[in-house]
């Protein structure tokens, strides 16, 4: 018996106009990110400048709004005056956080570059790990400043005339981990937070910053770790961190699809305490939401443990992401949307080769993973107001959920374009699911297309070099009519149902 779920969607019934940044990605100095994924010189596709042309056309076929670089973990370790000027005077380092050796051929200014390539803005982060206050705000100094002063003058040694005018930073990566290089407490971290936060908008007033929360949502410090280090920094910051991996390690889907109703708590209980923090200092801003490394990651754990310390990016991280994988990162994009209220920043980790949805071939082909389409769906589609929708779906209990709708699902209008577009998951295993969504409010509009990527019966079918099996379909069954759409979502599918307003035929004495 096929299942039935219903949703409502009003025009009036907003969660927020949805920030493009949601839809960022993350590139590493880790593995095969940056050396052999985004920059290959010799590759038959290189440009001038060593960057692969089919990595940055499939870059831009996901619209990337936004790229936090250089890290991660590595970014703790990191002196980036070792990565401007002269390419052939800059030093090789010991990288302690991934166990390689970094040639620092790719830099700042070569990042910033490749970013400009492909249409992106760069998040940029410090070191507040090995480093402090004093190479931040010289960072900062380096990239913002007109001119006139050491490091701008510097920059414009170094060939970049005009200042890159980075608007959003991230004050360390992960500072709450044992892992991390310069691990600190909360208020250890709080305080040199707020001081280098302090001096980097002394340098520019401009820039928006991203304070630290916990590395996942189980550390033994969360919620203590936001509250302390909020304390201490809510007058200088926009926004605090969020970072999760999900991963299927029992094999049960079931219970695998359901991940993202724990994102959705985690992002609730940080959103919770941002707020108690602003009640406490009697403040008037919002701190929101930057969830800066989110994505499935557990395939190549075992893997990464047999590779040659010191190596020059060994093959790392490097996830081959299967149907399943690409239906949660696509439950976990709608759960973003869902909080796009305060959700502002988000970043898939990461875009080539480590954990991404990207791979490159060395001297050979780039292809996409499973994930690519529910990512790039999203960001292509997905630009405009997130709506709240009411839904009613038939439910299931797994090992670790219970009431697990089985439709998972909202929408974004464009009332600039007059598109709307519903994002759905049908989590059942067995059964298609029988979708009415109510669009009265949005009067003639019709369906443009029906996206669907489903099942061919293997869920642990990848894409590869050799080619790519699992891909999507434009052959949904969607319609609308009498202010109602209509669709079957086959089991365990992401669909992309996509509107636009009728378009009246012109008459020739109407011109």
């Amino acid at each position: 018996m096929i299942q039935k779920a219903k949703m409502i969607l009003e025009k009036d019934f907003k969660v927020s106009e949805v920030d493009n940044r949601i839809y960022g990605s993350f590139v590493e100095h880790l593995g095969r990110a940056v050396y052999g994924g985004v920059y290959e010189p010799g590759h038959p596709q290189a440009d001038e400048n060593g960057f692969r042309q089919d990595v940055i056309e499939m870059v831009k076929e996901l619209q990337v709004p936004l790229v936090r670089y250089p890290g991660g973990n590595f970014v703790s370790g990191y002196n980036w005056e070792d990565g401007v000027g002269p390419i052939e005077q800059r030093p090789r380092r010991l990288e302690l956080a991934w166990r390689t050796t970094e040639t620092n051929e790719i830099g700042t200014n070569e990042f910033m570059k490749w970013a400009q390539l492909v249409n992106a803005e760069v998040n940029m982060a410090v070191n507040l790990g090995t480093r402090g206050i004093d190479s931040a705000r010289n960072l900062v100094e380096y990239c913002n400043h007109p001119g006139g002063s050491h490091y701008s003058d510097l920059r414009i040694s170094h060939g970049v005339k005009d200042p890159y005018k980075i608007k959003t930073w991230c004050l360390g990566n992960e500072m709450d981990g044992p892992w991390q290089i310069g691990h600190k407490t909360a208020a250890e971290y709080g305080r040199i937070a707020q001081e280098a936060a302090k001096v980097m908008k002394w340098v520019d007033p401009t820039i928006e910053l991203v304070a630290c929360g916990s590395s996942h949502r189980n550390m033994p410090s969360f919620a203590d770790w936001e509250a302390t280090v909020l304390d201490h920094t809510y007058d200088h910051v926009e926004f605090i961190s969020l970072h999760q991996y999900y991963g299927n390690r029992d094999n049960e889907i079931s219970n695998y699809l359901a991940l993202s109703l724990e994102m959705d708590d985690f992002i609730k209980s940080v959103i919770s305490i941002a707020d108690y923090i602003k009640a406490k200092k009697r403040g008037k801003k919002n701190i929101n939401l930057s969830f800066d490394e989110w994505n499935v990651w557990y395939h190549s754990r075992e893997q990464d443990k047999l590779i040659e310390p010191w190596s020059i990016a060994p093959p790392q991280l490097e996830d081959i992401y299967n149907f399943e994988d690409a239906l949660l990162v696509g439950c976990m994009l709608i759960t973003l949307l869902k909080h796009a209220d305060r959700v502002k920043i988000a970043c898939l980790a990461q875009l080539v080769n480590v954990i991404a949805p990207i791979m490159t071939e060395e001297n050979g082909t780039a292809w996409k993973q499973t994930i690519f389409y529910p990512y790039m769906h999203t960001s292509v589609f997905g630009r405009g107001v997130s709506l709240n929708p009411i839904i009613s779906s038939p439910k299931y209990d797994s090992k670790d959920f219970t009431d697990v709708p089985y439709l998972e699902s909202t929408a974004v209008y464009n009332e600039e374009h007059e598109t709307l577009t519903i994002f759905a998951v049908n989590r059942h295993l067995e059964e298609g699911l029988d979708l009415t969504v109510d669009i009265r409010n949005f009067d003639s509009y019709e369906v443009v297309e029906h996206i669907v990527l489903e099942n061919n019966g293997n869920l642990k079918q990848t894409n590869s070099a050799q080619g790519t099996p699992v891909a999507p379909h434009t052959n949904g069954n969607a319609k609308a009519e009498n202010g109602s759409v209509a669709a079957v979502l086959p089991k365990l599918s992401w669909n992309v149902i996509r509107l636009a307003k009728r378009r009246k035929s012109i008459r020739f004495h109407d011109l």
